[in-house]
């Protein structure tokens, strides 16, 4: 009986294990759209995220099709005319030290990956600007809290976003966080006539990966636990 419960909580384990292993952000999408039941799979799991006093203050937007197009469009030309940040939440004021090393070399490694020399500011310029291509992902979701919950609405969202991307990853799909979205909270909020208590946390692009393009082949590192956690036992 102990060793069947032992192995039941070893299988389990492992398939989420295998998940956060087997998930990354995807930057090239197959146009193939995904199936409402299958949607609807990932959003029904990802509801039983928890969140302070079990507030639940995610809602949820998903873009398609034609809609997704018009959005796409209209959010593509704010972002390439230069137009200023319009975050809801404040954005980090800069990366320092061990922060900015793994951002660089996650930088490094798709900018390597997609053949951009180091240095080509024009190249990364542009690059940046496929978040708002969708990275041609048939779906996106824009995920939105409420004003008076502050940053601890957003926190919530965060977890729903991870629970959003472990699910579709065991459903077959693939996804991409984006924060870049959150820079036109603004447009998204008149574009989808939002009202003006909600705040932009982030998109989520997502769909059928292209496996076969080179931009989806790398991967990044993580720290170690003993780089991320200390243990204080007296």
């Amino acid at each position: 009986m102990h060793m069947d419960a032992t192995t039941n909580q070893l299988d389990r384990i492992g398939a989420l294990e295998s998940l956060l292993n087997e998930r990354y952000s995807v930057r090239a999408f197959l146009a193939r759209e995904v199936p409402r039941e299958i949607m609807e799979h990932v959003l029904t799991v990802a509801q039983r995220t928890a969140s302070w006093c079990n507030s639940q203050p995610w809602q949820v937007l998903i873009a398609s099709g034609a809609a997704k197009e018009r959005f796409r469009k209209a959010i593509y030309a704010e972002a390439a005319s230069g137009a200023r940040d319009d975050h809801d939440f404040t954005p980090p004021r800069e990366y320092v030290g061990v922060y900015l090393e793994r951002r660089r070399e996650s930088g490094f490694q798709l900018y390597n990956t997609l053949g951009i020399p180091r240095g080509d500011k024009a190249a990364y310029a542009r690059q940046a600007l496929e978040n708002y291509n969708f990275f041609g992902a048939p779906h996106v979701a824009i995920i939105h809290t409420n004003e008076p919950l502050g940053i601890y609405g957003a926190i919530d969202c965060g977890a729903y976003v991870s629970n959003f991307m472990l699910a579709a990853q065991a459903l077959g799909l693939g996804t991409i966080p984006q924060a870049a979205l959150a820079r036109h909270s603004g447009l998204i909020r008149r574009h989808f006539n939002l009202p003006d208590d909600r705040r932009v946390v982030c998109g989520i692009s997502f769909g059928y990966a292209d496996h076969a393009h080179q931009v989806n082949s790398y991967r990044t590192s993580r720290a170690s636990v003993a780089e991320a956690v200390t243990f204080v036992d007296e």
